[in-house]
């Protein structure tokens, strides 16, 4: 991390986070921030639902929800970019303050109730030309009103509008924030909603892979039931995992905040779902692992315990843009150590140890 950007994180620490967070957005646009372009190499190189990434560390959803700055995020180092959650209508979200640093235990607690713009706005934003920069995959979250009438259909509605101008869609029944969301997890309902998406899918001029991302506060026998229909929906990967209610070791002030908490606390039970999920689904669909990731050595970790993938968000908040570099730099490094000639051969290959 430069000088430089070590003075802006600590002035954006002293703002409310929310504020912080949307001035953070603006100095993106502005080109203010670190436009290394995706960090490659032959052994970084990989593929995910068939989108070719140039490395296999991405952006999760929740940073830009309004698609205000996909060219610059494109050229920040990762081998992906996801938006959203966007949603059918614009909606506030919940009332501030929504969003919690917890810097003593480097996580963050957000309550934001899918606070977005729409799907119109998104769509058009996505729609824009992105420059002559670097082409990675750019991705879109779905989610649902919170007043909407039939809470599954809008993930086909925002699909049909937004899909022609992205490269994957995630299906986001997962997030604690939005009441009686997470019960579209279960098998039936979950079900009923995939065959909508997949339906929306095929009337798009071109067909994009189609992710579902499920939350860390499963049971065994909730993974199994969701694997079962993912993989009989034909769900093309699976992202594990969102925010999670769980309290469990934090020492911050704020720990007692509602929402959804995210960051280093959320690594080690992400990443025993994420292992599980692989044992659950022998290989047959690819996985992202997303929490708690913010270092080179997490970030094989995820991998080895079963990802393709990973994503990361809340270690941007304390370790800035230039922490992308620092962790594919190092994940390349990691790999050669061990002897693997890609990423893909390294997956799923330290599994066993998070599953006792």
């Amino acid at each position: 991390m430069s000088a430089l950007e070590r003075l802006g994180l600590a002035a954006l620490h002293r703002l409310d986070p929310e504020v912080a967070h949307g001035l953070a957005l603006k100095a993106l646009r502005a080109g203010l921030a670190p436009a290394p372009g995706p960090v490659t190499s032959e052994r970084l190189k990989t593929t995910l639902a068939g989108l070719r990434l140039p490395n296999p560390v991405g952006l999760a959803a929740g940073f830009d929800k309004n698609a205000e700055a996909v060219a610059p995020l494109m050229r920040a180092g990762f081998g992906f970019v996801e938006v959203g959650a966007a949603t059918p209508r614009p909606q506030p979200g919940n009332p501030r303050p929504r969003l919690f640093r917890l810097s003593a235990d480097r996580a963050a607690i957000n309550r934001f109730g899918f606070n977005n713009l729409g799907m119109e706005t998104v769509a058009q934003r996505l729609s824009r030309p992105r420059g002559d920069g670097p082409v990675v995959p750019v991705g879109l979250n779905l989610g649902a009103n919170k007043d909407s009438a039939d809470r599954a259909a809008d993930f086909a509605r925002v699909l049909e509008r937004c899909g022609p101008y992205c490269d994957f869609a995630t299906v986001n029944v997962s997030s604690p924030n939005t009441e009686r969301l997470r019960d579209l997890q279960g098998a039936e309902a979950l079900s009923a909603l995939l065959q909508g998406v997949m339906d929306a899918r095929a009337t798009l001029p071109r067909p994009i892979p189609i992710f579902l991302k499920i939350a860390p506060d499963l049971t065994f026998g909730d993974l199994e039931d969701l694997a079962a229909v993912a993989l009989e929906r034909g769900v093309d990967a699976i992202v594990a995992t969102n925010t999670t209610l769980s309290r469990e070791g934090l020492t911050s002030a704020q720990a007692a905040e509602k929402g959804g908490l995210s960051g280093a606390p959320l690594f080690e039970p992400s990443t025993r779902v994420l292992a599980r999920l692989s044992q659950v689904t022998r290989g047959l669909v690819p996985l992202v692992g997303v929490g708690g990731v913010g270092s080179a050595r997490q970030a094989y970790e995820k991998i080895r315990a079963g990802a393709s993938a990973v994503q990361l968000y809340t270690a941007l908040i304390y370790g800035g843009l230039s922490l992308v570099g620092e962790i594919v730099r190092g994940l390349d490094g990691l790999l050669e150590r061990d002897g693997f000639a890609s990423v893909s051969d390294a997956v799923g290959t330290g599994r066993e140890a998070w599953l006792g």
